[in-house]
Parts: structure tokens; C-alpha cells; sequence
């Protein structure tokens, strides 16, 4: 089984690695959307985690992006909880927590949108906790 990378450039490698070895137009998009998440934020990091999976991270996962053979899936690990006035979210809908985004082959991200959702997700990770009384 392999163990999740270190918060460090090798989690980097092995994503550069993954849309290297993908070679199609989930591969693409892959890199469309990291590019996309570091514009967002620039203090993005990026993991490695659950036997090859692309994590992005600032003070707790943002989203992940998986990818199968007709989508590519970013899952927003708090997304119930984020603004989406786009309507970006189209999976895992009935989920209390998680929210997904399904890009299939040809399809279209609204790029303005997606990085509103960052920007949302580390307003949200970043959010000072709760303390109970």
C-alpha cells in the first residue's frame, strides 16, 4: 500500500507524474485545475494521499482530484458548506459534507467560479474554531 506523501515537492513529482502518465484529456484537465487552485490561493499545498490520489490542502483538504476513465472528480471535502451560486457541484449532492465537481471529456469548467470555491474552501479550513462553553 502506498503511504501519503509529505506535504513537500515530492507530492508535487508524483501529481506531475499522474497527469504525465494519464496522457489524455483527463490528464489535461487535471493540470488545468491545479493551475486553476494555485492561482486561487498560492499557499496551496499538495499531497499525495489514499494509494494515489492529488490532494490540495491549506489548513485541511480543500479538494481532491481523482480521476476515472470518464471523468475527472474534484471533491470539496467541506463543499456542503461552501457558496456555489454557479451551481458547480454535481455529485455527491446527497452527502451532509462533501460535494463533487464531474468534468467529463469536452466539458467546460467555469474558471471564475472554481476559484471562488477555493477561495471559499480556505476562508472555511482557515475559519477559527468553535471553542464549546
Amino acid at each position: 500500500m502506498k503511504k501519503a506523501a509529505p506535504k513537500t515537492a515530492s507530492a508535487s513529482k508524483l501529481i506531475d507524474g499522474r497527469i504525465k502518465e494519464l496522457g489524455d484529456w483527463r490528464g489535461k484537465m487535471l493540470a488545468h485545475v491545479r493551475v486553476l487552485i494555485h492561482q486561487a490561493h498560492p499557499d496551496v499545498e499538495e499531497t499525495w494521499k489514499w494509494r494515489g490520489v492529488p490532494v490540495w490542502e491549506h489548513d485541511g483538504i480543500i479538494c481532491t482530484g481523482e480521476t476515472y476513465k470518464r471523468v475527472v472528480k474534484l471533491t470539496f471535502a467541506k463543499g456542503a458548506a461552501l457558496p456555489d451560486p454557479a451551481k458547480l457541484f454535481n455529485s455527491s449532492l446527497e452527502g451532509n459534507v462533501r460535494r463533487a465537481i464531474d468534468i467529463p471529456e469536452g466539458g467546460k469548467l467555469n474558471e471564475k467560479a472554481f476559484k471562488a470555491l477555493v477561495k471559499a474552501a480556505v476562508a472555511l479550513n482557515t475559519k477559527p474554531k468553535k471553542k464549546n462553553a
